[in-house]
């Protein structure tokens, strides 16, 4: 793409059920690994990609995460205030979608986490975009690079990297809880509880989502004991990285 996305949507609004009893008094977004809230391994690799304005969405425990991100510079913190009802992942980008703006944004998932090989991966996957082909590029894990991943794979990749889903399949790739997407695909849809999955498959049925593997180590913390492979995980990338 011609210029690098400026913003971005932080998906940070859930209860965090699978982490009690840590998150019934903290929200899942500012459980440290490594040191690092979730929210900021976030926050910090949207930076480094040169996203200069983040949404973040806050439902549950809301004012702990409003009071996390008070101070942050780069990014600046957008919140978009779901307390009075969970717009699941659509529906909270469709609400912050004039702060988003009218150009392709970034979106990530505040529970999972990355350590770029190389290169940013935000930035390989603007690099990758091409709104005359794409409406959604995803961030892709394989198996071997996950680490917290209890599930399969999500999608199958053509050599083009276009994606179609995996229905049962036992290679192939999951969806890392990072994305490329154009907001014409929001325009004109009311406020509402809407999964992304659903624009995922419309894109599939058009030809236009694709997928990008990441280069690096990919981290999902959905239970307290994902904590700590979490954080070896964390130590491992970084001992390669050295």
């Amino acid at each position: 793409m011609s210029a690098a996305p400026k913003t971005a949507m932080v998906l940070a609004a859930g209860h965090g059920v699978r982490m009690r009893p840590i998150t019934d008094n903290l929200p899942k977004p500012l459980v440290r690994i490594a040191g690092k809230t979730l929210l900021d391994w976030g926050l910090d690799s949207l930076a480094a990609a040169g996203v200069e304005t983040a949404v973040v969405n806050v439902h549950y425990l809301p004012d702990q995460i409003v009071a996390h991100v008070a101070s942050r510079k780069m990014p600046k913190v957008v919140i978009s205030d779901e307390r009075a009802g969970l717009l699941d992942s659509a529906g909270g980008i469709v609400k912050a979608l004039k702060t988003l703006g009218p150009e392709p944004f970034f979106i990530l998932n505040a529970d999972t986490f990355w350590i770029d090989r190389g290169a940013s991966n935000l930035a390989r996957l603007a690099a990758e975009w091409d709104a005359a082909r794409m409406d959604i590029l995803l961030m892709l894990a394989d198996l071997e690079s996950a680490t917290g991943h209890s599930g399969g794979v999500d999608f199958l990749r053509d050599a083009d990297g276009r994606l179609t889903r995996a229905a049962g399949a036992t290679s192939g790739f999951i969806y890392a809880g990072a994305a490329l997407i154009h907001p014409r695909l929001f325009a004109g849809k009311p406020i509402e509880k809407s999964s992304l999955n659903r624009y995922f498959d419309e894109a599939i049925a058009r030809g236009r989502l694709f997928g990008l593997p990441l280069a690096g180590s990919w981290i999902t913390v959905g239970t307290p004991d994902a904590i700590a492979p979490a954080e070896a995980a964390v130590a491992r990338a970084k001992a390669g990285k050295e």
